[in-house]
């Protein structure tokens, strides 16, 4: 069964982890000092916050698949939008490595479709210069961080 995800980038984390514990009636699954996220039943929601300098509001959206198979189900529902889809393989980000399928929605809005393979310690990457968050001045492929949303041509950390 899959998961619907939603990641808002936030400015004051403990106020935010206050209201959405209230919000939930439930305390966050992981909590980090500038992360923290709710795996939640009902509804049946990964909810996630981050501190790490994006812009506030929402960052992204997507839907956490339970298996690869029902990654590569929504991957080929991604295909018949026909449209660019960016494609991450073992990405280290917001404190797991996860196989991604990354698109914009008609607004802009990035949709990330994932299914995480594990937990590690660190936001993104496994070195102190991977950890750096990349801007829309620094392109993917030039930026300091293994965990950038594509969004509409430029990156934001997620």
């Amino acid at each position: 069964m899959k998961r619907l995800h939603i990641h808002l980038s936030v400015e004051d984390l403990a106020d935010n982890i206050q209201f959405y514990s209230q919000l939930f009636g439930a305390s966050p699954s992981v909590v980090k000092d500038d992360y923290a996220k709710w795996m939640l039943e009902d509804p049946r929601v990964n909810f996630a916050i981050s501190q790490r300098g994006a812009p506030i509001g929402l960052n992204h959206l997507g839907i956490q698949a339970e298996s690869n198979e029902e990654l590569e189900v929504l991957n080929g529902r991604l295909q018949g939008l026909q449209q660019a889809i960016v494609t991450e393989t073992a990405a280290a980000c917001c404190y797991a490595v996860s196989d991604k399928y990354w698109i914009n929605d008609p607004q802009g809005i990035a949709w990330e479709q994932f299914h995480t393979l594990d937990s590690i310690p660190v936001f993104g990457g496994t070195s102190a210069r991977q950890n750096n968050c990349c801007t829309p001045e620094t392109p993917k492929s030039e930026a300091k961080s293994a965990c950038c949303t594509p969004v509409a041509g430029k990156t934001t950390c997620c």
